[in-house]
């Protein structure tokens, strides 16, 4: 069978028109659920590591949940029951915003669990030698050194979180997928539609990936 491929219909105006919009919500998506997610999880995280039971259960039963349930699942749940809860409709863009930051919050929360417990307790009793609180002792010494040592592991996060982003179609959100399916149907070619969306998140996601490489290298021979 022949597969008669024709990308001549995209042009700059097509892709301003129904691409662009989609590419500017999967990116604030991306960078609104890293900083929300990025933020949550370092609560969650510290909810584990505080030592007392009634601040390690929720987190430990949140963070376990969300991490065995498919995101797809996750999104179409929220998007169906919280308008129902509310009495009154969130929108789909609300709703995926809110969910992706609930879902990765889990993940960040890993994270950060791990970059903190990477910080030798020697760190700790000195500052307590010092006398700072806890919090201090988190705020002045411990998060700013996991933060950096976590910071490979948290863009590779935030990568896979921006090809996650494509989801949002189960709900009809306006993200980049849709701005290509949209201009593939107009155009009669879902086909081309669909293979030019897959070249430019492996463009995008490759760059990213290389530039994580590159940040990663440097931080090792900083240490």
């Amino acid at each position: 069978m022949k597969l008669a491929l024709d990308f001549s219909f995209y042009n700059w105006d097509l892709l301003s028109n129904f691409v662009l919009k989609g590419l500017y919500f999967s990116v604030m998506l991306t960078v609104v659920a890293t900083i929300g997610g990025v933020i949550f999880g370092t609560v969650l995280a510290l909810m584990r590591l505080s030592g007392r039971k009634w601040l390690m259960a929720p987190a430990v039963i949140y963070v376990n949940g969300m991490r065995s349930i498919p995101l797809v699942m996750v999104i179409l749940w929220f998007f169906l029951l919280m308008p129902a809860i509310i009495g009154r409709p969130i929108g789909a863009e609300t709703s995926a915003v809110v969910t992706f930051i609930a879902f990765e919050a889990a993940y960040f929360s890993e994270i950060m669990r791990a970059g903190i417990q990477s910080i030798a307790r020697g760190q700790v009793f000195a500052g307590m030698a010092m006398g700072m609180t806890y919090g201090q002792n988190m705020k002045l010494i411990i998060l700013p050194q996991a933060f950096r040592n976590m910071l490979p592991v948290l863009l590779t996060q935030t990568i896979i979180l921006f090809q996650d982003t494509s989801l949002v179609y189960a709900i009809g959100a306006y993200d980049m997928l849709k701005g290509f399916e949209i201009a593939g149907k107009n155009f009669g070619r879902p086909i081309e539609a669909y293979l030019a969306a897959a070249v430019v998140y492996f463009v995008i996601c490759f760059a990213l990936s290389w530039a994580v490489k590159r940040l990663h290298r440097k931080i090792a021979i900083v240490r």
